[in-house]
This record gives structure tokens, C-alpha cells and sequence, in this order.
């Protein structure tokens, strides 16, 4: 998986600080939600050697040396029908080991930790040089000014339902299409980890093209790039599609200047919005400021299949051929597989 390291010159900075209010990071103050549980833990994992394997991979291992911990469940797919959003998840990037937790994987998380000495995969064994964490407070709050996110690993912004609205738009349009689904997305996440936001919250992103990278599943697309939002998110954290295998990792820019909460910066961003314009150029995709409405974002909610009952039917069922029966298995492979599957990440999960 490649990661991307992006660095602004002297005449983007300029720009972006002409088109959006002052950006913030880190130690700003921040207005509260209504829910203050908002805990998150990132573990940096230091080996010997870099690793150069793949998230479900790690989880393998993890589940093989802790086989009876409480962050089992979290990796093997088992809580896909309590949790919509992973609470455990890993990412590689430039061969070090991260693992985030967010709310209720923040314990489970913590409980491994000293523990993790060596990473056996059977092939080959990487030992811990350091094992440091970071836990972060008061995420998911609304900050007066922005806060500017770099994708670490690739968007996965669209999907089969959303790939078509796409590339149906021109240029302006998509960038509004990725900037409402971003925001959206962040809205979601909130709301699915327990954080009923208090106001509307706005975003604005900046790509490098338009045209999504091509990944190994099908209908896939990377967009590189940042994006500004003021909500408070934890670093390492993932959005969009593919977030159990790493993709959509963020990380935040440091703070260009300290901003001081009022009572008014949601107005003021308001503002700032109406006077935002697009800025379409080469490798420089930049969308408006704009405001997503928290109310259009249901709350998530996991759906439950009514089961049918089957009326027994008397008749004598016809003996099906063997060019039946090859249609039939090869109509199933043709379908798209799912990747939120319970059955599909048990597959994923081989050390070797």
C-alpha cells in the first residue's frame, strides 16, 4: 500500500489561507458535544525490522498470542453486527505497526500492550523495540476554526452505489460530491461512536486529481489529498471505505496559529462559507467551504433480516443437470463480494 506525504509550498498556504479561516490543531479549545466519552488510543509499534505485511495479517497474529483478550471479537469480525464502525483498527505505514482504538476497543487495546514483545507470523518473528502510546481527549468536538487532515492512505471515497453519481458530474460537481461525502461521513462516524453533535459542521477538500487511483477490488477508487473540517478527530483514524484493510488513515497538519473559542465561530464559518469559491487547476482540486447538516445523517442503525417462513411444498422437485448446477456456482462467484462479511474477514485473517 503506498502513503503519501504531502507538502504544501509557500504559494498553496497563501491560497488556502485566503479561501478558508485560520486552520487549528492540537491544543485549541473546542466546544462540547453531548457526550464527553470521546477516548481514543493509537499504539506505535517499533520493530526490529520494518513489516511488510498486511492489516489482516497483524490481526492474525494478535488473535494467535492473545487468544482469550477482549480485543479478539474486535478483529475477527465477530461485533460487525453490534459495531458499524471498526474500533480496532490497524494500519502499516512506512513499515511501523498502528493500531488505533476508539471508545469501546480504547480498554482492550491498552490491556495488550505490555505485553506485546515479538510479533510471531510462523515465516518470520519481529521483535518490539518500543511500544509507545497516545491517547487522545476530547475528540469529536466542535473547534471555533479549522482543522486540516492529510489522507496518509488512500480515499476510498466511492463505492458501486456512488460510482456512477460521480462520473456523471463535471468537475465542480465532484469536488461537492467527495466534500458531502466526507462531511457526511464524519457525521456518521460521530453518531455511530455514541456523539450527538450540537451544530452543523463544515468541511472543505483538496485533492490532487480527481480521477481515483485503481485498487485490487473492483469499483474501487484511491483520492489523495487533505480536507479541513472543525470537528476534533483522533490521528490514525479512518474514514471511508476499506478501513479494515488501512485505507483512509488521517493525520493532522500542525497548527499554523492558535485559535480562541467564541461564541460566534459558527456563524463565522457560516460566513466564510458564502464567500468561498472552487479553485480547479492542475493537481490542485480545492472545493468550497461548506456546511453539512447533521440532521440529513440518520443515526445508524444495524438492520435485522425478518426471516421468511418457507411453505412446504409437496411437489416432486425436478433433478437439476450438471449444466444446472455449473451455472448456478458460476452466477455465485460472479457476485461482489462483501467485504463487511463475518465469514469474509475469518478468511483474511492468515499470518503466512
Amino acid at each position: 500500500m503506498r502513503v503519501w506525504v504531502f507538502v504544501a509550498a509557500a504559494l498553496d498556504l497563501k491560497r488556502e489561507r485566503r479561501s478558508v479561516p485560520k486552520l487549528q490543531h492540537g491544543n485549541a479549545s473546542h466546544a462540547p458535544l453531548k457526550n464527553k466519552m470521546g477516548d481514543a488510543v493509537f499504539l506505535k509499534i517499533k520493530t526490529d525490522r520494518p513489516v511488510l505485511k498486511t492489516p489482516y495479517q497483524i490481526k492474525g497474529v494478535l488473535m494467535k498470542q492473545f487468544p482469550k483478550s477482549e480485543i479478539v471479537p474486535m478483529l475477527n469480525g465477530s461485533y460487525r453486527k453490534k459495531y458499524l464502525y471498526p474500533r480496532i483498527q490497524v494500519k502499516i505505514l512506512n513499515g511501523e505497526i498502528i493500531i488505533l482504538g476508539v471508545k469501546e476497543g480504547v480498554g482492550p487495546l491498552l490491556k495488550i500492550k505490555d505485553s506485546l514483545n515479538e510479533l510471531n507470523f510462523g515465516d518470520i518473528t519481529f521483535n518490539v523495540e518500543n511500544c509507545a502510546d497516545e491517547i487522545g481527549t476530547q475528540l469529536f468536538r466542535l473547534s471555533s476554526s479549522l482543522i486540516e487532515y492529510n489522507f496518509i492512505s488512500g480515499w476510498v471515497a466511492l463505492n458501486q452505489n456512488t460510482r456512477k453519481q460521480y462520473f456523471s458530474k463535471d468537475e465542480s460537481g465532484k469536488l461537492d460530491f467527495l466534500n458531502t461525502l466526507i462531511g457526511e461521513n464524519i457525521v456518521f462516524i460521530s453518531k455511530e461512536l455514541g456523539f450527538d453533535l450540537t451544530s452543523n459542521i463544515f468541511t472543505k477538500i483538496t485533492l490532487q486529481s480527481l480521477d481515483p487511483i485503481k485498487t485490487e477490488q473492483k469499483n474501487w477508487g484511491l483520492f489523495e489529498g487533505k480536507f479541513f473540517t472543525n470537528v476534533n478527530l483522533p490521528n490514525y483514524i479512518g474514514v471511508g471505505n476499506g478501513i479494515t484493510r488501512g485505507f483512509g488513515a488521517l493525520f493532522k497538519s500542525e497548527a499554523l496559529e492558535n485559535d480562541i473559542e467564541n461564541e460566534n465561530s459558527s456563524e463565522e464559518l457560516n460566513q466564510e462559507s458564502l464567500k468561498s469559491k472552487p479553485l480547479i487547476e492542475k493537481n490542485n482540486f480545492s472545493s468550497t467551504l461548506i456546511e453539512i447538516d447533521i440532521n440529513r445523517v440518520s443515526k445508524p442503525k444495524i438492520s435485522k433480516k425478518r426471516k421468511t417462513r418457507r411453505k412446504k411444498s409437496f411437489s416432486r422437485k425436478p433433478i437439476k443437470s450438471e449444466k444446472n448446477n455449473f451455472s448456478k456456482s458460476k452466477k455465485k462467484s460472479e457476485e461482489p463480494i462483501n467485504y463487511n462479511s463475518h465469514e469474509y474477514h475469518q478468511k483474511q485473517h492468515s499470518i503466512t
